[in-house]
C-alpha cells in the first residue's frame, strides 16, 4: 500500500483503496479482512516456562557443579551431592522468576489497541471490533477515542490529536484534510491520524490506510521482536568469570588426578579429591550472594525515585557511559511556563517555574506590581478569560497542576500569579459567547459584559491577531496600528521564538450593549492589539545540577525529542549540555548507517525524531563500545528502550509499552533521579568487586592449600563437606554484608569505567593472588605441622577453624582496596559485625555440638589451637591494612581503563 498517504488529495486517497465517503460494503469489508489480516498486533511465540527454568542451567560454572554434585552421588557421599544441588535449584529458582517477568511489551501493545471502531458501511455507521476494520473503510473519531488504525483524515472539526506516545511532541496537534504536497517527519503530518493516539478534542471522518501490523504502531511492534536481547555488563564478566574458573578447575583436577595416582593413592580417594578441588575451585554462594546485593540495590534505588524491573539492570546502569535523555519532563517540566510579556515596546519577566502560581514581574529588572499596570492587568486578564483550563490541586494536595491545554494553562498561572482569581472573573465577566479555537482560523474568542457594553477578548497565534488588528494599545490609549507598529511588534515575536518560547498574542475589541452572537465579522480588521505572551516549558534546576555530575562523572548527555530543533537547542543552552552538533529527524534519517556511526560522537541534540530513528541512535552509540542508558515515556521509545544497554522509562507519564520495554522505571519522572541511580549502580559495582574478591581469594586459597597438602603430605587438608561450609556458610555469611557496604561517596568523581573493563581487573587479580598465596601457605604449613603431632581428624579441624578465621578478619580487609577500616568506619557497617558475631556462633557449632561434629568430621579445639588459628587470621589483616595506609592505590592496575588501547 502507498505509504505516503499525506502527499494525497482526500479524494485521491479514496480512490487508491477504491473506497467512497459512504464505506465500504459488507461483502467488500470482508474480503479484505481476509487479504489484509485482523486489525491487531500479533506476539512472538512464548517459550514454554520448563524451557525458560532449564535455560538457567545453562552456564559453565553450573556444568562443573553438576559435575562435582555427581560424582559425589556414585561415591555415595550424599550430604556433599545434597549441598550443591540445593544451590543449583535455587540459582535456577531465582533466574527462572526473573526472566518470566521479562518480555511483557508486546502484550501491553495489544491492550493499547482501540477495542471498537465506529465504522460506514454500507452508507450506515456502524460499531464494530477494532480486530475488523481493513484498509478502505470509512472511520468517524470524536473526542476521547482511542484511534483504531493508521488513517487518512477526510473531514475535520476543530480536531486535536494527542501524539506524543509516537513523535514525542508534548502539544496535541491540529489536524487538517491539506495534503501536503512534501515528504513531512510524521510529526508535521497534519492530515494522518495513527493507530493508538487519542482525538483530545473535536471530531473527524477518516479513511483507514494501514491495518495491524502494517501500522507505524505495528512498525514499532515488529522493532521490538527483532531485537535480540543483548547481555549485560554484569552478564557478560559472569560468563568471563565462569569460563576462566572452568578453565583453572580442569587444570587444576588434573593435576590433583595425576599427582593423587602417581603417589599410589586408592582412586576413590583420587576423586573425592577431585570433587574437594571441583568444590574449592567453584565460589557456590556467588549466584546467592550477587543475588542478594542487586535486590538489595533495588530497594535503596527504589528509596531514591528508581524502580528496577531486572535484577541485573542495577549494576548496568552504573556502568552507563551514554545517557540519552527526552527533554519534555524529564530534562524540562512539562508544565509550560509564561517567562515574558511584550506591551508597548516593554519587556516584562515574570518569575517562577511550572504550575505553581507563584511569581514576581520585573521591569528592567525592577520589581513591578502588575495591579498597577492598567496594560499588563488588562494581558492577564484577557488570558485567564479567553480560556477554557482550570487550575487545580493535585491528588497529594499540592499545588498545583492544570485540566485542561499547557498553553492555557501557563496564561491561567500567569494570571494567578498577579493576584487574579479565575473564578471571581468569571462572576464579574460572565461569558456570553465565545469563537471556539480552530486550526483554521489561528485564534480564540469570547464575548463579555463590560461597563454597560460588551467586549471581545481574543488570543491567538501571532500573525492572526495581528492581522485583525486595526489599533493597538499604548499606555491606556488606543492608537491605530501603523506598519512600523507592526513590524515592531513582528520583530519581538521573532526575538522571543528564536529562544524557543512559545508566543500567544492578546486583543480586545468593545461592542455595542446589545451584541449577543458573536461571529468572525466581529473580529476580523477590529482588534486593538495588547501584546505577546512568551512561554516555554523550563528546565529542571535539579536536571542542571544533575549535569554537572555526569560531565564529572564522565558520562555524555545527549538529548533525543520530538520538539523542534530551536527549542531543543535553546533547552540545551539552559541545562549547559556538552556542546556538539544538533541533528534533526529528517536530516537523520537521510543518513546512511556508516555516516550516523562516523558523527554520532560529535552530536549532543537529536530534534524532531520519530519512533524508529531512537533505535539507530542507540545502535549506533552502541557500536562504538558505549553502555547505553536510554529514558523515554512513550509507545516510540519502546524499540529504543528494549535495545540499549539499560532502558528507562517515566513512572508518571510513561506508557504500559515503555515500561514494560524498559529496565528501569523513574518514579518521577526527573533526570536527577537517573543520576542518583547512576551515583547507586557504581557503588554496587563496587560491592560486586569486594565480594568477588572476598570469595575468589577464599577459592583459591583452598585450591594452593589443597594442592600443597597432597604434593608434600599426601592427605586433604580440608574435607569436601568442610569445604562447601567454608563456601556457602561462612564466606556467604560474610559476603552478603559486604554487598551492603555503605557508599564511600566519591563514585561520582571516579573517572569512567570503560566498557571492557570487567569485574575482575588486572589489579584486583594481583590481590586476589597476594592474599589466596598467604592464606593457601599459612593453611598448608598449620596442617604440614598439625598432621604428624595429632590425629588426622584434629589436624582437620584446626586447619579448617584457621581457614574460616582468615575469613572473619578478611571480610574487614574486603570493604575496600583502597580505604582502611577505620576511615571508612568500623562500626559503619553494622550488618558485617553483626555476619561476623553469627559466624563465629555457628562456627562453635561445627566444633562442639555433636550432632555437627558427626556431619563434618570435626573435634573440639583447645584455647592454645584456637590461638593458632586466630594468629594466623589476624596476621594477614594487619598486613593488608598496613598495605592501605602505605600504598593505597597498589592494586589499581586497570581498575578503570583497560591496559591495552583500542
Amino acid at each position: 500500500m502507498n505509504a505516503q498517504w499525506h502527499l494525497l488529495r482526500p479524494d485521491e486517497a479514496l480512490s487508491a483503496l477504491n473506497s467512497k465517503r459512504s464505506g465500504l460494503i459488507e461483502t467488500e469489508a470482508k474480503s479484505r479482512l481476509l487479504q489484509y489480516g485482523p486489525n491487531e498486533l500479533q506476539g512472538k511465540k512464548k517459550t514454554p516456562p520448563i524451557l525458560v527454568f532449564l535455560r538457567q542451567f545453562l552456564s559453565p560454572l553450573i556444568y562443573v557443579l553438576m559435575v562435582a554434585a555427581i560424582i559425589s552421588l556414585i561415591v555415595e557421599h550424599f550430604i556433599d551431592a545434597g549441598v550443591i544441588f540445593g544451590v543449583l535449584v535455587l540459582n535456577a529458582v531465582i533466574g527462572f522468576i526473573q526472566e518470566t517477568r521479562a518480555e511483557k511489551a508486546m502484550a501491553a501493545l495489544i491492550q493499547m489497541a482501540a477495542p471498537k471502531a465506529r465504522v460506514r458501511r454500507d452508507g450506515n455507521i456502524r460499531l464494530i471490533s477494532a480486530r475488523e476494520v481493513v484498509p478502505g473503510d470509512i472511520v468517524l473519531l470524536e473526542t476521547g477515542d482511542l484511534v483504531p488504525v493508521d488513517a487518512r483524515l477526510i473531514e475535520v472539526s476543530n480536531l486535536k490529536v494527542n501524539e506524543a506516545m509516537l513523535t514525542g511532541e508534548s502539544m496535541p496537534v491540529d489536524k487538517s484534510t491539506d495534503a501536503i504536497r512534501e515528504d513531512v517527519p510524521m510529526a508535521e503530518r497534519k492530515n494522518m491520524v495513527h493507530m493508538g493516539t487519542i482525538v483530545n478534542y473535536g471530531r473527524a471522518t477518516a479513511m483507514a490506510v494501514r491495518t495491524g501490523m502494517a501500522t507505524d504502531i505495528g512498525q514499532i511492534a515488529t522493532a521490538i521482536q527483532e531485537i535480540k536481547p543483548e547481555k549485560t555488563p554484569l552478564q557478560k564478566n559472569i560468563s568471563k568469570l565462569s569460563r576462566y574458573i572452568v578453565v583453572l578447575f580442569l587444570g587444576i583436577c588434573a593435576l590433583l588426578v595425576a599427582v593423587g595416582l602417581l603417589k599410589g593413592l586408592d582412586w576413590l580417594e583420587v576423586f573425592l579429591l577431585a570433587v574437594a578441588a571441583a568444590v574449592s575451585a567453584i565460589p557456590e554462594g556467588l549466584p546467592t550472594v550477587v543475588t542478594v546485593v542487586l535486590a538489595v540495590g533495588m530497594r535503596i534505588m527504589a528509596r531514591r525515585n528508581a524502580i528496577i524491573r531486572k535484577l541485573v539492570a542495577v549494576e548496568t546502569l552504573g556502568s552507563a557511559t551514554v545517557i540519552c535523555s527526552d527533554k519534555t519532563g524529564t530534562l524540562t517540566l512539562n508544565e509550560m511556563t509564561v517567562q515574558r510579556l511584550y506591551m508597548d515596546g516593554q519587556t516584562i519577566e515574570i518569575t517562577g517555574e511550572g504550575y505553581i502560581p507563584r511569581g514576581e514581574f520585573r521591569r528592567d529588572g525592577q520589581l513591578i506590581d502588575p495591579q498597577n499596570e492598567p496594560s499588563v492587568n488588562l494581558m492577564l486578564r484577557i488570558g485567564a478569560l479567553c480560556n477554557d483550563s482550570f487550575l487545580t490541586r493535585k491528588d497529594d494536595d499540592e499545588c498545583c497542576d492544570i485540566y485542561g491545554d499547557p498553553t492555557e494553562g501557563a496564561l491561567l498561572v500567569a494570571a494567578t500569579k498577579a493576584g487574579m482569581n479565575k473564578e471571581k472573573l468569571e462572576k464579574a465577566y460572565p461569558r456570553l459567547d465565545e469563537i471556539p479555537f480552530q486550526s483554521e482560523k489561528q485564534y480564540m474568542a469570547t464575548l463579555h459584559p463590560r461597563d454597560g457594553g460588551r467586549v471581545v477578548y481574543a488570543k491567538g497565534s501571532v500573525e492572526r491577531i495581528l492581522a485583525h488588528s486595526k489599533y493597538r494599545l499604548k499606555g491606556e490609549q488606543v492608537v491605530p496600528l501603523t506598519e512600523k507598529d507592526a513590524a515592531v511588534i513582528t520583530q519581538a515575536n521573532t526575538d522571543m521564538a528564536s529562544q524557543a518560547l512559545r508566543v500567544i498574542a492578546t486583543a480586545y475589541v468593545d461592542l455595542p450593549s446589545e451584541l449577543e452572537d458573536l461571529q468572525d465579522a466581529h473580529i476580523r480588521g477590529n482588534l486593538v492589539f495588547v501584546g505577546l505572551a512568551g512561554m516555554a516549558d523550563l528546565p529542571r534546576e535539579e536536571a542542571r545540577e544533575a549535569i554537572k555530575l555526569c560531565k564529572q562523572a564522565g558520562i555524555r548527555v545527549v538529548m533525543i525529542t520530538g520538539d523542534h530543533k530551536v527549542t531543543a537547542e535553546s533547552i540545551a543552552r539552559q541545562l549547559d549540555l556538552p556542546p556538539g552538533k544538533t541533528v534533526t529527524g529528517l536530516e537523520l534519517q537521510q543518513m546512511t548507517d556508516e555516516e550516523l556511526y562516523d558523527q554520532v560522537e560529535d552530536i549532543s541534540v537529536f530534534a524532531r525524531i520519530e519512533p524508529l530513528h531512537k533505535l539507530r541512535i542507540v545502535n549506533a552509540l552502541k557500536s562504538h563500545g558505549h553502555v547505553v542508558a536510554m529514558t523515554g515515556d512513550g509507545v516510540n521509545d519502546a524499540p529504543a528502550l528494549k535495545a540499549a544497554n539499560i532502558g528507562i522509562a517515566m513512572g508518571i507519564t510513561g506508557t504500559d509499552v515503555a515500561k514494560e520495554s524498559s529496565d528501569m522505571i523513574l518514579v518521577d519522572d526527573n533526570f536527577a533521579s537517573v543520576v542518583a541511580a547512576v551515583e547507586e549502580g557504581r557503588a554496587i559495582f563496587n560491592r560486586l568487586r569486594n565480594v568477588l574478591f572476598f570469595l575468589l581469594s577464599t577459592n583459591l586459597g583452598e585450591l594452593l592449600a589443597l594442592t600443597l597438602a597432597l604434593l608434600f603430605v599426601g592427605k586433604a587438608p580440608l574435607l569436601a563437606v568442610q569445604i562447601i561450609w567454608i563456601n556457602l556458610v561462612t564466606d556467604t555469611t560474610a559476603a552478603v554484608p559486604l554487598g551492603l557496604e555503605p557508599k564511600v561517596g566519591d563514585e561520582l568523581r571516579q573517572p569512567p569505567r570503560h566498557p571492557r573493563v570487567g569485574m575482575v581487573f588486572p589489579g584486583l587479580l594481583l590481590r586476589i593472588i597476594f592474599m589466596a598465596t598467604f592464606m593457601g601457605v599459612g593453611i598448608f604449613l598449620i596442617f604440614r605441622w598439625a598432621e604428624p603431632r595429632m590425629s588426622i581428624e584434629e589436624a582437620r579441624t584446626i586447619t579448617f577453624c584457621t581457614m574460616v578465621a582468615f575469613e572473619w578478619f578478611r571480610a574487614f580487609n574486603a570493604r575496600s582496596d583502597e580505604y582502611t577500616i577505620f576511615k571508612l568506619g568500623i562500626f559503619r557497617n553494622r550488618w558485617l559485625l553483626m555476619a561476623i558475631a553469627g559466624a563465629i556462633a555457628l562456627q562453635m557449632l561445627a566444633v562442639y555440638a555433636p550432632f555437627m561434629q558427626v556431619a563434618f568430621s570435626t573435634v573440639p579445639l583447645t584455647v592454645e589451637k584456637w590461638g593458632i588459628a586466630l594468629l594466623a587470621g589476624g596476621s594477614l589483616f594487619i598486613i593488608e591494612e598496613t598495605r592501605k595506609v602505605l600504598f593505597p592505590r597498589l592494586f589499581s592496575l586497570g581498575k578503570w581503563q583497560p591496559l591495552k588501547k583500542d
